[in-house]
């Protein structure tokens, strides 16, 4: 029989880590907490078998915040077999707090003692046989994100995991109050495995899950006499915390030891990085510099490579294969002006967006975005937000629909909904290949500088928006707590992985959503009601004059601008595949960019460029802001307010461009 084994630990203590390699899967991993924004599950295999279920990563049961309601509700509703808890060996006393709640669950249990490195670094020395002797439950020292402690671990999961002693002891009026909760709670619908001790302590704190699940099973008699109970012991809540927080300290007498000092060089660094002046230009610099190595020194010389690849031997190749094949004409112009010509113009950009993934992995990796992110608590203060609304933002630059999803990490409703509508504001990954279409076409001396200037744009506008939001959607303003990790050198391995990972996904589109949508352009393209036709005067064209009126204001008002921002509502990526199948561009970008000027000038260019930043996100984003703000009304608001904006401020470009150029 196939048993359960829940993943528990506090944010940025590995679980991710360790999740990855009992299971033998990739799932996303950062130097940062809240990576883990829903449960993920895995299957782990040893001589016997074990569904793995990685939980949020949260401090306390307390379940105050999202994270920790969809891990306490797992384990409250599908009662796993048993509890693996990571901890983070270099804050030891911090999560053995939460170490002491899950103790007191009854569940059976083993703990993973993780980051023995770090904590080595820091001359912290930890007795483990004694650790393990005070916890009652087997601890197994590790270093999960090399994979050290591997094989340990499996093998007290397979044969010595148990449930560790209630061994805290509470003050003599909660310790009463437990047992007059006691009977009441034996007669209630229960988890079987959960102790009834454990349910009296989480009702007597308050718990909002607890106390939702007993209330559902017991009598309203038996509920006024529970809530008497609570009221009737001051301030239990402390209380109990107090015990919990003197049996933690309790357990680190005689395990834990300091020999000497302290050999990380994360403080000496961060005198700088966490400088209240000089940090965020430093932020600054260190993404200005990313985007020179993504489209001055790396990125766009091996854009250029594969750009001939595809239209040399690839091309050739294909041709010359359909042709011995015999194919029919209006089949080798499918394939060629239409497929390969509408994915071409996208794949061609994947290096410079695994440059630019590349990059910001190394950053998250080292532990730098954290750091970035109190430094941002400042600013986003001033607009209704915390540095943790940092977190998600930063997400963006690769895909905003994962971006709105990790707004659950945030604590209180009115930061999740302002983050979420400020997402698409972040310049996706898709965008990219549109800025580094036009900027070698229009701007090839500053391509670093106008997509950098691009990025600050959305940045911007998406601090402006919050800034007007937060006037209209009054809550009470929440603490800002974040764990600020070691500094790291990042993992080669990782680094690859998580730079595929990231690009897959626009490769994953060229081969589905682009794929089918040049199939369909090509036809647009090339036939109307009279049958085959010129482009000019395709269904394509016509769809496209009749959107084009709209934008010349912005001086873009050719049918193939305009039926290229129409198909990018679907996915910002078919924008270039639309323009490749449009002008007749064949397979290769460089012959697209050199056809754009046709139709655009370098102002109309240059407000093309910001209408694409900013315009109406894609589906899928749209479909995800609906289900995480639970309202159309938000959606409908987020796809009219991000077009008017892109418009007016396209406008104002194509002015001030015009002027200046």
């Amino acid at each position: 029989m196939n048993q359960t084994i829940a993943l528990v630990g506090n944010p940025n203590a590995g679980k991710t880590s360790l999740f990855n390699i009992l299971t033998g899967t990739r799932q996303y991993v950062g130097n940062w907490a809240g990576v883990t924004v829903d449960k993920k599950e895995g299957w782990v295999k040893g001589s016997r078998e074990w569904k793995m279920v990685d939980l949020p990563g949260i401090y306390s049961l307390s379940a105050q915040s999202l994270e920790e309601k969809i891990a306490l509700s797992f384990i409250l509703g599908e009662q796993p077999s048993a509890l693996l808890n990571i901890i983070d060996a270099s804050n030891l006393e911090r999560n053995l707090f939460f170490t002491a709640q899950l103790l007191e669950m009854g569940l059976p249990m083993v703990v993973a003692l993780n980051m023995m490195d770090v904590a080595d670094t820091r001359g912290f020395r930890i007795n483990k046989n004694r650790l393990e002797q005070e916890l009652g439950v087997p601890v197994v020292p590790m270093v999960a994100r090399r994979g050290e402690g591997k094989s340990s671990l499996l093998e007290r999961m397979e044969k010595d995991i148990r449930p560790g002693p209630t061994s805290i002891r509470y003050s003599g009026e909660v310790e009463d109050g437990v047992e007059a909760l006691l009977p009441f709670l034996r007669e209630m619908k229960r988890p079987s495995s959960i102790h009834l001790r454990w349910l009296a302590l989480m009702w007597l704190e308050g718990n909002e899950s607890v106390s939702a699940m007993i209330q559902e099973s017991v009598e309203n008699r038996g509920l006024l006499e529970m809530e008497r109970i609570r009221s009737g012991i001051l301030e239990a809540p402390a209380r109990i915390r107090e015990a919990r927080y003197a049996w933690v300290e309790a357990m680190m007498e005689g395990t834990v030891t300091r020999e000497g000092a302290d050999r990380s060089w994360s403080g000496r660094i961060d005198g700088w990085l966490l400088h209240p002046v000089l940090g965020l230009p430093i932020f600054f610099l260190f993404m200005y510099l990313i985007f020179q190595i993504t489209f001055s020194w790396v990125g766009t010389v091996l854009s250029d490579g594969l750009d001939a690849w595809i239209a040399g031997p690839i091309s050739g190749g294909l041709a010359s294969a359909l042709s011995a094949m015999d194919s029919p004409r209006w089949f080798m112009q499918l394939v060629t002006d239409g497929i390969l010509a509408g994915m071409g113009a996208v794949l061609v950009f994947v290096p410079q967006i695994a440059t630019l993934f590349l990059c910001l992995s190394f950053l998250e990796d080292s532990g730098y975005m954290a750091r970035a992110a109190v430094l941002m608590d400042r600013f986003l203060r001033g607009i209704g937000l915390n540095g943790k609304a940092f977190i998600p933002l930063v997400l963006g630059f690769g895909c905003n629909v994962p971006a709105i999803m990790a707004t659950r990490t945030l604590e209180d409703r009115k930061s999740r909904l302002l983050t979420a509508l400020i997402s698409p504001f972040m310049s996706c990954s898709a965008r990219l290949s549109v800025y580094a279409l036009f900027v070698a076409a229009f701007f090839s001396q500053w391509q670093a500088e106008i997509v950098f200037l691009l990025y600050i744009s959305g940045i911007l506008m998406a601090i402006g928006t919050a800034f007007v939001l937060n006037r209209f959607i009054r809550a009470e303003e929440d603490l800002f707590v974040m764990e600020i990790p070691p500094y790291r050198a990042p993992m080669l391995k990782s680094l690859l992985l998580h730079t595929w990972d990231k690009s897959k996904g626009f490769v994953r589109k060229a081969g589905t959503i682009i794929f089918g949508m040049s199939v369909l352009l090509w036809f647009l393209g090339h036939y109307s009601w009279q049958g085959e036709v010129r482009m000019e005067a395709s269904f394509l064209a016509s769809i496209g004059d009749f959107i084009a009126p709209l934008f010349a204001p912005m001086g873009f008002d050719s049918w193939q601008a305009g039926v290229s921002l129409l198909t990018g509502f679907l996915a910002k990526e078919v924008v270039v595949a639309t323009m490749g199948v449009a002008y007749s561009a064949g397979d290769s970008v460089s012959t697209l960019a050199t056809l754009l000027p046709s139709t655009f000038t370098f102002a109309s260019a240059l407000a093309f460029l910001f209408f694409v930043l900013l315009y109406t996100p894609c589906v899928s984003t749209v479909v995800v802001l609906k289900k995480e703000t639970g309202s159309w009304g938000w959606m409908v608001f987020s796809v009219g307010y991000s077009f008017a904006v892109a418009w007016v401020v396209a406008w104002m470009v194509y002015q001030a461009a015009g002027w200046l150029l």
